[in-house]
């Protein structure tokens, strides 16, 4: 069997790659690795299980929670909720195991499975594979009254978290007319009420999951829907969503997109200004736009910047107790409040900077000055030489020399196909097209197969 377990949890085709059988079976493993590692010593096991609205989630959620109670394990399903509802609800409700059926942004027939540890944290790398290793193996099942219950939540999981989220509002957002489009996914109920019963005049999009139509053609993905939508309802700004609202991007009062590192500048500055950006330090990726970088080295702010995938941005805030990071899509974690990426959170602390201030979105997120950026693919070559070939490193040596401070160069190949990935941000689009252009040529020229 091959890896199971990628950067977010299990992930594929739902019904082919993640199956009711494997739902079953890696609750299972989970149960026995954690019950081995001393987790559930001393009481009975616990665990949350909530998913996205997709019509896969309603079979496979059914199968984790069987898998959980057949191994001992009592489980409270708390049916559609965000991914960042239930690691809250995992830690608030001092349970030994989260467990969220969710593909995210991705189309409809995906799903996936993610598991959080006791405080709502992501499982380690060794406790995965330690699960994968562990699957389908025998065991002695318990009997009687030592098998799990399920008890389904009717509604109370869900008001928790919304008065949770509230609660992290320092002030009341009335007055603002904001757009929400809740990607026809898991926050279509939590999102809107949240920013309601913070005091917004709230006006939805998508917010009608059908089990088929979650993330199609809208949510922060799609956003084009909410750009209308905002100008069409006189809003101030509007929020999208995606499929389990771990993700979350704005649209200004005009209509133009703001984006997960705009996000973060504006949330930077709000907490620096009130003393909560620990070590006056935002933690991004290396794919951030080099506008973010610049502009927070001008307001006193250290940018640190790791790997892409929002897993990495939360090692380095964990390691460095850091309390804001996050990705240019948009996945935001206020360390704060939340133990994962949270959209409405996101959009609540956004809404609150624009009422706090009295200043457009516009405004706050023009403290962003995004240098055009552009990026090349690069098929048909030996990825594994991108990172050794001398003459390609020359030229990407003489390309930033070019760019001096105020421009970035940067080649990734990819961890699966046989292509390398030339990304440059220049003071103009045609410096970075140019320059795109001639390193592209010489991936082509020396790492050709």
């Amino acid at each position: 069997m091959g890896r199971l377990f990628g950067t977010d949890g299990v992930r594929g085709l739902a019904n082919r790659d993640v199956t009711a059988e494997v739902a079953l079976d890696l609750a299972v493993a989970a149960a026995h690795v954690l019950g081995a590692q001393g987790v559930f010593a001393g009481h009975r096991a616990r665990a949350v299980v909530g998913r996205d609205p997709r019509a896969s989630g309603e079979f496979l959620s059914a199968a984790v929670a069987a898998g959980l109670a057949s191994a001992g394990v009592d489980v409270i399903n708390v049916g559609v909720l965000p991914t960042p509802a239930v690691a809250f609800l995992t830690a608030s409700l001092d349970v030994d195991l989260g467990v969220v059926l969710s593909a995210s942004h991705n189309p409809m027939p995906d799903n996936g499975i993610k598991f959080l540890a006791r405080g709502g944290h992501k499982l380690d790398d060794e406790l995965e594979i330690a699960i994968e290793e562990r699957l389908r193996e025998p065991w002695d099942r318990p009997l009687g009254a030592d098998v799990g219950r399920i008890r389904v939540d009717t509604g109370v999981a869900g008001e928790s978290y919304v008065a949770h989220l509230v609660s992290t509002v320092g002030v009341s957002l009335a007055g603002l007319r904001i757009a929400v489009d809740c990607a026809n996914g898991a926050a279509s109920e939590v999102g809107p009420a949240a920013l309601r019963a913070a005091g917004a005049d709230v006006v939805v999009i998508n917010a009608s999951p059908d089990g088929r139509n979650i993330n199609e053609q809208c949510g922060s993905t799609h956003p084009e829907q909410l750009q209308a939508a905002v100008v069409a309802a006189g809003a101030d700004l509007g929020v999208a969503f995606d499929g389990d609202a771990d993700r979350c991007l704005a649209v200004d009062h005009t209509g133009a997109l703001v984006d997960g590192d705009q996000i973060m500048g504006v949330l930077a500055l709000a907490m620096r200004d009130r003393g909560a950006l620990a070590h006056d330090t935002l933690v991004a990726t290396v794919m951030s736009n080099l506008g973010l970088k610049l502009a927070m080295t001008a307001q006193g702010i250290r940018m640190l910047e790791t790997s892409v995938g929002d897993r990495y941005v939360l090692e380095a805030m964990r390691a460095g107790g850091y309390s804001l990071g996050g990705e240019q899509s948009g996945h935001v974690i206020l360390s704060d409040h939340a133990t994962t990426g949270d959209g409405v959170l996101t959009a609540l602390q956004l809404a609150a900077r624009v009422a706090s201030t009295g200043q457009k979105l516009e405004q706050l997120a023009g403290v962003v000055q995004r240098l055009p950026q552009i990026l090349v693919n690069v098929p048909g070559v030996d990825r594994t030489r991108a990172g050794s070939d001398e003459v390609l490193a020359a030229a990407v040596q003489t390309a930033q020399a070019e760019l001096g401070d105020t421009g970035r160069v940067l080649l990734r190949p990819s961890g699966t196909e046989a292509l390398v990935r030339v990304m440059v941000e220049a003071a103009s689009q045609a410096d970075a097209e140019r320059i795109a252009g001639r390193l592209a040529d010489v991936v082509r020229e020396r790492l050709a197969l």
